[in-house]
């Protein structure tokens, strides 16, 4: 005889070893997604349904309404809050909350679970394609990235993949679908030239110990500003990541590092701890780079992302992202001589393999280069290694007869006190940024974008001067109300 399967919430029955029958049902769910579970115990099997079924009535079970016909967005709701959320860092909620209650739910949300196809996927994501942007859209567009829309994919899947495994669906209707290909960002990185240029114009505006740290050690944003003087020592020449600094919406959280092997310690130069111990001795509170607005907190990661932009602006460089400074380390690093394994070590990555298809096209051309320089000493042939497309961190001036002429760091304008701040998002995008004290003691930012700096400066103007009538009109309310 063969058993039936029990619908999904029924529970299960079973005959132990001792001769007793025993029931068990789902009540719940743990804080890390697992299912919370009641037993009852009976000398037979309907004895034991029937007290099963009374455990059931009690605990009146949250997942009672979790059936195939219920809502897609319903069952998506329920399986980020009980199984996704208690496993995810914090930083990385937001993008889920984000692709959950602001796309798949709003756009398909109210199919019935067991009745979303694939088709029904498919077209969710051409409409994502063509016009799923909320915010922005003038400077981005109506659609969404790629990225975007496969991250929406991953989402779907991974949720119905549950639904699988718990029962309420056979299959799981995400799998196959098409997607946009999968692209690559371009890396880009810093010569030496640049690099040079770079650091004179930070150090001229009080960046050089932050940046030259970055540069000789390749930390992730977040791990160079969680840096307190406890991990930091000077004898040893040790630094150990052990935190890092994020941002969720307006908040700047303290969080663990990105994954258990970013939790590391690295050997820093000798020049670079002579460094560090002279600052130090100016040092005002426990972390190494400390807010200059917020007395006893660390700097925000968003205003270090616009000093950088401006510092490189300066320094006539290149545009490139914070994370291309890493690049830049781990170029030089490689070019230098350190091995695959030493530098994934060294930069917190899961394994060796994930640093090699990184910077693969940086150890192909050092494979190619030792192999002529073997051919020609143990072959005694005259191979010659044919010009590659090297690294752009290896480019040279174009003549070492002529010194470089030296780099006269560019003095900014000193923007006054309740101005705000301007900084350049992307190559389209510049934001403008005001974070007034409000009539109830506390601080709001206020945002204005533009295409340029110019544009940017004019909205930014006319927005303060509006927010600051707006502040003395309800400060006036608010006196007139207390007298």
């Amino acid at each position: 005889m063969v058993n039936k399967k029990r619908k999904y919430g029924e529970g299960s029955v079973f005959l132990r070893k001792d001769g007793r029958w025993e029931g068990r049902v789902v009540v719940g769910y743990k804080e890390n997604g697992n299912p919370k579970t009641k037993n009852v115990t009976a000398k037979t099997q309907a004895e034991c349904k029937e007290k099963l079924q009374a455990l059931k009535e009690k605990w009146g079970r949250t997942s009672d309404r979790l059936k195939p016909d219920m809502p897609f967005g319903d069952w998506m709701d329920f399986w980020y809050q009980n199984f996704s959320k208690p496993k995810i860092r914090e930083t990385t909620m937001e993008c889920y909350e984000n692709r959950i209650y602001n796309h798949i739910i709003p756009e398909i949300g109210k199919i019935p679970l067991c009745k979303l196809t694939q088709n029904d996927l498919q077209q969710f994501y051409a409409r994502l394609k063509k016009g799923g942007r909320r915010r922005l859209v003038e400077y981005y567009g109506e659609g969404l990235s790629d990225r975007m829309v496969r991250s929406c994919h991953t989402t779907c899947r991974t949720a119905l993949e549950k639904a699988v495994t718990e029962g309420l669906i056979t299959t799981n209707p995400a799998i196959g679908c098409r997607l946009p290909p999968k692209k690559a960002k371009e890396m880009q990185v810093l010569t030496q030239d640049e690099i040079r240029r770079f650091l004179i114009q930070a150090q001229d505006e009080g960046y050089y110990e932050l940046f030259l740290l970055e540069l000789t050690t390749g930390m992730r944003r977040g791990e160079i500003l969680g840096l307190q003087w406890k991990d930091v020592n000077l004898d040893t020449g040790e630094l150990h990541i052990r935190r890092q600094v994020v941002k969720k919406g307006a908040q700047t959280l303290i969080s663990k590092p990105k994954t258990k092997s970013s939790i590391r310690t690295i050997l820093l130069p000798p020049g670079m701890v002579e460094i560090l111990a002279d600052l130090k001795k100016n040092a005002t509170c426990d972390w190494v780079f400390p807010s200059p607005v917020k007395e006893g907190e660390p700097r925000n990661p968003d205003s270090l992302y616009g000093r950088f932009q401006k510092i490189l602006q300066r320094a006539q460089c290149k545009k490139v992202r914070f994370h291309n400074l890493r690049h830049t380390f781990a170029t030089m690093a490689l070019e230098n001589g350190m091995d695959i394994k030493t530098l994934s070590a060294m930069i917190g990555h899961i394994s060796a393999e994930t640093t090699l298809n990184i910077y693969s096209h940086i150890t192909d051309t050092m494979q190619r280069q030792a192999a002529v320089k073997i051919d020609r000493e143990i072959g005694g042939t005259d191979a010659q290694m044919p010009e590659p497309e090297l690294p752009k961190a290896s480019e040279q001036a174009q003549t070492n007869a002529t010194a470089e002429p030296k780099f006269e760091p560019y003095k900014g304008k000193i923007r006054k006190s309740g101005m705000g701040c301007v900084y350049q998002i992307n190559d389209t995008l510049w934001e403008g940024s005001f974070y007034p004290r409000m009539p109830d003691g506390k601080r709001k930012k206020f945002n204005v974008y533009a295409e340029t700096r110019e544009q940017s400066e004019a909205k930014l103007a006319e927005m303060i001067a509006e927010k600051k009538a707006e502040i003395a009109e309800e400060k006036a309310k608010r006196k007139e109300g207390a007298d």
